[in-house]
């Protein structure tokens, strides 16, 4: 299809998502639904995100509270999670995202397989649940008497007025040997867990991070935010930096210790995997500490071994580069050969991506390594400059949603601030080793032009896009998963990976090949008959018919 049809057909698809839409919100859908058109220079269209979602909607999001218990601080495996409020909060956040943890000796403690909760019940909604709270923090410490507890509020508990924090303070003042905080993450916050993301960054940030101060041993020290060990990820990229010589400080939060967080301000560097849920930690230890920060990729072959070329640029040790060059050449052998089996089949098939996180772009550089071309992308929490750049971030105005958020003012440590590498240094590295600190160029940068970029994908736009470009294979989380099923469209989910895994670094790739080109290619998907095509499931009559 020739530039100016697929123009054309991407034009066509987006009027037929609108025209469904009172006048009002096609106008609003309209700026959140962006035919993709990218100009020399990274010159891309402006897209409308962060925003909330329409009333009435089904919208793919999650709450302020699935974003900063669920996901930020849910893969830590010795920090008691409270979840105060009614049962059904807790139980959604419990492992459902297969975050997986491995402790190092049997000694070491392990509560992810726990789901913690007050359970509130009528009595607390109405005369308030901070003693059974109170109650809540003092069995935990009676059965665990862990390092530290996080609590996490959920809507009642905002609307009610109970005060998380003081709770704390008070619990904190009983029992001086235990790290307890609170997380004001009522799910209505924000417009999306992306708020919840920021909230437990600004909270382990004041409260955790720079506790204590060892650092552990090697010579070459990095923190990595934003991996969450989803199907064991974070043990492939463990795996990686072991053979080249890298020690982790900490991961942000993939399984990750309580301890590796108060320490986390002694690394040298800090690599940014999901830029959206964890890039406020990495400013916020750059001005507080000195720790410099860059953006990196595990997810695709290609994409890992430029992430280990740019951790090597940073250091400027040659036993370091060689030993990077052949942990590369070592993995990339298996990787090429599974490519050269499976890329034949692949070669020309079509996905859609509509995730959270990074996820959006970057498993396009999977799909692109066996030869499969991305149609349409999209995140369910992002912002502008997720799509855009952050060189966007400027232009972006604060609006009531964000300003529910508390802003942290950091200033540098009087005693651990050190910034590892000169102004100079810095300058010199992005100009000859190609780091781009501070920075994300985006998502639509690296995609094609005339497809559809789209933030905040709903059911019926889904539908839509099924309907109008029938894609080999469709990617999202597990509401979506059963109606695209119906289509007759696999699904893959890449927030839980649908009990699979590892997707990260080398192996990983070699994982996700073989998981594409089964799903692509068996044939049962086109005996699948929707059940709308047979017959209508709802039916109904206006009241004055």
């Amino acid at each position: 299809m020739s530039p100016l049809d697929k123009q054309a057909q991407a034009e066509k698809v987006k009027a037929e998502m609108l025209k469904i839409y009172p006048t009002k919100v096609a106008r609003k859908r309209a700026k959140q639904i962006i035919i993709n058109d990218v100009q020399p220079g990274e010159v891309v269209p402006e897209i409308k995100a962060n925003t909330r979602t329409i009333p009435g909607i089904i919208t793919m999001r999650g709450c302020s509270y699935a974003g900063c218990k669920g996901v930020v601080l849910g893969p830590t495996r010795d920090i008691v999670h409270i979840t105060h409020g009614p049962i059904g909060c807790s139980f959604y956040s419990w492992l459902t995202r297969r975050n997986q943890t491995r402790p190092k000796t049997e000694a070491d403690v392990n509560y992810m397989p726990y789901a913690l909760s007050t359970d509130m019940q009528e009595e607390q909604i109405i005369f308030g649940g901070e003693k059974k709270l109170k109650q809540a923090i003092e069995e935990a410490i009676a059965i665990f008497n862990p390092r530290a507890i996080g609590i996490y509020a959920t809507c009642p508990v905002g609307l009610i007025g109970d005060d998380v924090h003081s709770v704390a303070r008070a619990m904190e003042e009983k029992y001086p040997h235990i790290n307890i905080f609170g997380f004001s993450c009522e799910g209505y916050k924000g417009v999306s867990q992306s708020a919840g993301h920021h909230i437990a960054n600004n909270k382990v940030f004041t409260d955790v991070v720079g506790l204590t101060h060892v650092k552990k041993a090697g010579k070459f020290v990095v923190n990595l935010l934003g991996e969450y060990n989803i199907g064991g990820d974070a043990f492939e990229i463990d795996r990686i930096f072991e053979k080249c010589g890298i020690t982790l400080q900490s991961t942000f939060s993939g399984n990750s210790v309580y301890d590796d967080f108060t320490n986390a301000h002694m690394a040298d560097l800090n690599l940014v995997m999901c830029h959206r849920s964890i890039n406020y930690m990495a400013d916020m230890m750059e001005k507080k500490y000195g720790i410099p920060w860059y953006k990196v990729n595990f997810i695709g072959a290609q994409s890992s071994a430029d992430s280990l070329r740019k951790i090597a640029a940073y250091y400027e040790d040659a036993e370091l580069t060689a030993r990077v060059e052949k942990v590369i050449a070592e993995e990339m052998p298996a990787v090429l050969k599974a490519q050269a089996e499976i890329k034949p089949r692949c070669q020309g098939k079509t996905a859609m991506m509509f995730v959270g996180g990074s996820r959006a772009h970057h498993y396009q550089d999977l799909f692109s390594e066996i030869g499969m071309q991305t149609l349409s992308a999209g995140y369910e929490f992002a912002h502008r400059d997720d799509y855009e750049g952050r060189k966007v971030l400027p232009s972006i105005e604060m609006d009531a949603d964000t300003r529910n958020i508390e802003e942290i003012v950091v200033k540098p440590d009087p005693e651990a601030f050190a910034p590892r590498i000169t102004p100079e240094k810095k300058a010199e590295l992005a100009q000859q080793g190609g780091l781009r600190w501070n920075d994300y160029e985006g998502m639509m940068a690296q995609m094609e032009n005339s497809s559809l970029v789209i933030d905040d994908l709903n059911h019926h736009e889904a539908e839509v896009l099924i309907e109008k470009y029938h894609p080999d294979i469709f990617c999202a989380g597990v509401k979506e998963k059963y109606v695209v099923q119906k289509y007759g469209i696999p699904m893959k989910q890449l927030h839980s990976y649908d009990y699979s895994g590892p997707y990260a670094g080398f192996k990983g790739a070699v994982n996700f090949y073989r998981e594409i080109d089964r799903m692509v290619n068996t044939k049962i998907w086109g005996m699948i008959s929707a059940p709308w095509d047979k017959e209508p499931q709802v039916t109904g009559t206006y009241g004055w018919d």
